[in-house]
């Protein structure tokens, strides 16, 4: 059964342009949801673009200046990322059971210990301090040993805020080690903890007492206040708003080389 042959009467004079198609309804109305994708991308772009650049960084030098522990961070709290290093000063009394040694700590490259304790800075309320550095164990247990037998000191202390290092594995052979700088860690080994409020940060402190060494704590570097990666992330949006109308007009294209392919066929 052979094809009808079309009438040539009714064929069109010449195939339709390019432009004919793409001002047809069905491609005016993609690209009206072309242009809704494209300002969803725009807005993202834009979005990425102002988290990009810090218009009100710090001024340099902010974090040497010694501020309320209070102004900076407050108990439970993430530590901001921008306020990470910063001087801090606050007072407290030392809970004298909790005087505990950190190990895999480095003063100027030399390997060493802490020794760490829980600051009572209100009556429910307490932050983990890194008070000095020893280069050996032994040391470091009589500080700590020295210290406790202080008893419940009175006492201000400035150092730096630094954010929880996280909980480790402890090693098979000495499953009391503690060998990272970890509040959450300090908490379980911590008396008087029922209804504690602790800090998720702790300190560094700057000065050392006696039978310790000053902890090596430089201060942060500064860093840009531009964010290329969200540069990019921005640049990336702005491709992707673009692909959306490359993508309509190729569609709309497609389908006019198909009419003229159509047209051709059927007046050959």
């Amino acid at each position: 059964m052979t094809a009808p042959t079309p009438d040539p009467a009714a064929l069109p004079e010449f195939p339709p342009t390019l432009r004919e198609v793409m001002l047809r309804a069905r491609w005016l109305g993609t690209l009206a949801l072309c242009l809704v994708v494209a300002g969803v991308f725009a807005w993202l772009g834009q979005w990425q673009l102002g988290r990009a650049i810090d218009t009100d960084p710090p001024e340099p030098g902010a974090t040497e200046k010694v501020v309320p522990l209070t102004d900076v961070v407050e108990p439970g709290e993430y530590l901001p990322e921008a306020r990470g290093g910063q001087r801090v000063h606050t007072s407290g009394t030392w809970v004298p059971e909790d005087f505990i040694v950190v190990s895999s700590r480095f003063n100027d490259g030399v390997k060493g210990y802490w020794v760490t304790g829980q600051l009572r800075v209100a009556e429910r309320t307490s932050i983990a301090v890194a008070l000095g550095w020893a280069p050996t164990r032994e040391e470091a247990d009589a500080a700590a040993s020295a210290l406790s037998q202080a008893g419940a000191a009175q006492t201000e202390v400035v150092g730096r805020v630094i954010d929880d290092e996280g909980v480790t594995v402890p090693p098979r052979d000495d499953p009391w080690e503690l060998s990272r700088m970890s509040p959450a860690a300090l908490l379980s080994r911590w008396h008087d903890v029922e209804q504690l409020d602790v800090y998720r940060p702790y300190l560094a402190s700057v000065e050392a007492p006696a039978g310790l060494t000053d902890i090596s704590s430089p201060a942060p570097v500064e860093k840009s206040p531009i964010n290329w990666l969200n540069i990019f992330y921005a640049a990336e949006w702005a491709v992707f708003a673009g692909f959306a109308f490359y993508l309509w007009y190729r569609l709309a294209k497609d389908q006019w080389e198909r009419e003229v392919e159509d047209f051709e066929d059927a007046t050959a």
